[in-house]
């Protein structure tokens, strides 16, 4: 007479194996996509205060385009923001902006845009869908508006 618990369990031999197989590459794309999100917010946070410095440097008096593209590109060099010359800088000093009574303002804007490429999202997503575009290369931008002095 055989046992029903030990025929049950010898229909079941590989179950886990099918199951983590299945599983592993939707795991493997949560935690590489939080590892890559969160390098990519960071390249953020860096841009978005190296256009900051960058229009505090165009707001003074004196200050030349060149002064200002060199105090952004030093920003993200400290940064460690790969490639960081890929960047593209746009300055614009003593523009007129619009203020909220009607009247207008002389300001400066520091526009960042940058190129920014996933390590490893872009290899894992095809492992999940074959024809994804998850992770592909995409254009960050930052950009700050000060008033002049």
């Amino acid at each position: 007479m055989t046992c029903p618990v030990a025929s049950g369990a010898r229909d079941e031999r590989g179950q886990a194996l099918i199951e983590m197989a299945l599983t592993m590459p939707l795991l493997l794309l949560l935690s590489v996509g939080v590892f890559e999100f969160g390098r990519a917010f960071e390249y953020w946070q860096v841009m978005t205060n190296a256009a900051r410095e960058g229009a505090r440097i165009a707001v003074l008096p004196g200050q030349s385009r060149d002064d200002v593209v060199a105090r952004v590109r030093a920003y993200l060099d400290g940064g460690r923001i790969a490639a960081a010359a890929s960047a593209t800088v746009e300055v614009a000093q003593n523009a007129e902006i619009a203020t909220g009574g009607g009247g207008t303002m002389s300001a400066s804007t520091v526009t960042i845009a940058y190129p920014f490429q996933f390590i490893a999202l872009q290899g894992i997503a095809r492992l999940v869908a074959g024809a994804s575009t998850a992770g592909d290369a995409f254009t960050m931008t930052a950009s700050a508006t000060m008033r002049n002095e």
